[in-house]
């Protein structure tokens, strides 16, 4: 009797776990590895050398490299990119660093947060940049030499064939309490920009495929945007977050800013000739059909380049796919 009930309870678990859901730690994800590289700024602002954090395997990059300005490029196949950059305006070199690696329970975690680049030469140039953090799967496009366009200085999206059911992570958010935000670009006048600062998130989906001038074209596959309503008390352990598949435009969650990408809106990727052109997604895919990449990115501020309220911030940990 008691084998019977042992085998009974043995083929219950294995039903329990084929029901169970599945979870997939998005590589790197776990924040435990980071690489260092360092930057030399121009001596005309003062000629530090400055050290950035990458997602990517625990290593100093450059560290034997004399020539420290190397504009870098993904590591150890790392699939992300922060928005610590190495930037060559007007001949001269400066970085931004607006993502850290900051400390969670025993280990380590992501920090994003909104604040004020300022290069300043006297009869030279003098721009103050309003620069939110960010990490997302794809390439930053190095050195970073002017404020126009931002998108077209980002290979968005990593090759990816599977339907996750979600992702899930844990955060935890400051926001600053100010009712709007500014938009500060460097070589136009500060504005305010009606609405208050929140970190976003965005998910997307795509399939692709390209023709024989270079061209990308992609239907979407699956969507998620959320934006981070308010200040936790602490941190937020194993949110989960649903992901919407086919086309999302009659459902009730729906808004504007969920809509296919294109024009003026597109986002940009690398194509097989090497060129970035923009990604022009032109119509929702049908359920049934896989993506071809993944785009996962976390920004501190929503709004868009240049936009936001500076001490906006997100911290993360522990982003993972998660499957029925």
């Amino acid at each position: 009797m008691r084998r019977r009930l042992l085998i009974l309870f043995v083929n219950f678990s294995v039903v329990l776990a084929c029901f169970a859901q599945r979870e997939e730690l998005i590589k790197f994800a776990d924040f435990e590895q980071w690489m260092k590289r360092d930057i030399k700024e121009s001596g005309v602002i003062g000629g530090e050398t400055k050290t950035l954090y990458e997602i990517a395997p625990s290593a100093h990059w450059n560290k034997d490299n004399k020539k420290q300005n190397t504009p870098y490029c993904n590591q150890g196949g790392s699939p992300w990119a922060t928005s610590n950059i190495y930037a060559r305006v007007s001949g001269i070199n400066k970085t931004n660093i607006s993502v850290w690696r900051d400390v969670h329970d025993n280990g380590y975690c992501v920090k994003l947060q909104t604040h004020i680049e300022n290069v300043k030469v006297l009869g030279l140039i003098n721009i103050s940049v309003l620069a939110s953090g960010a990490i997302f799967t794809g390439e930053m496009i190095e050195p970073i030499t002017d404020t126009d366009n931002p998108m077209s200085k980002m290979d968005l999206g990593v090759p990816f064939n599977k339907k996750p059911k979600a992702i899930k992570f844990d955060y935890k958010v400051h926001l600053t309490g100010e009712p709007n935000r500014i938009r500060q670009s460097g070589f136009s006048k500060v504005t305010t920009v009606p609405g208050k600062d929140m970190p976003e998130m965005v998910v997307y989906l795509q399939h692709r495929t390209e023709d024989a001038d270079g061209n990308i074209v992609a239907k979407r596959v699956g969507t998620l945007i959320y934006n981070f309503p308010k200040s936790t008390n602490g941190w937020r352990i194993g949110q989960t977050f649903e992901i919407h598949y086919g086309d999302i435009t009659s459902a009730s969650f729906y808004e504007s800013r969920m809509g296919l990408l294109n024009g003026a809106k597109s986002l940009y990727a690398r194509n097989s000739k090497g060129k970035v052109v923009p990604i022009n997604e032109n119509a929702w895919a049908d359920k049934s059909l896989n993506p071809t990449h993944a785009i996962v990115k976390f920004d501190s501020s929503c709004g868009g380049a240049y936009i936001g309220t500076i001490g906006t911030t997100l911290w993360l940990d522990n982003i993972k796919w998660v499957y029925d």
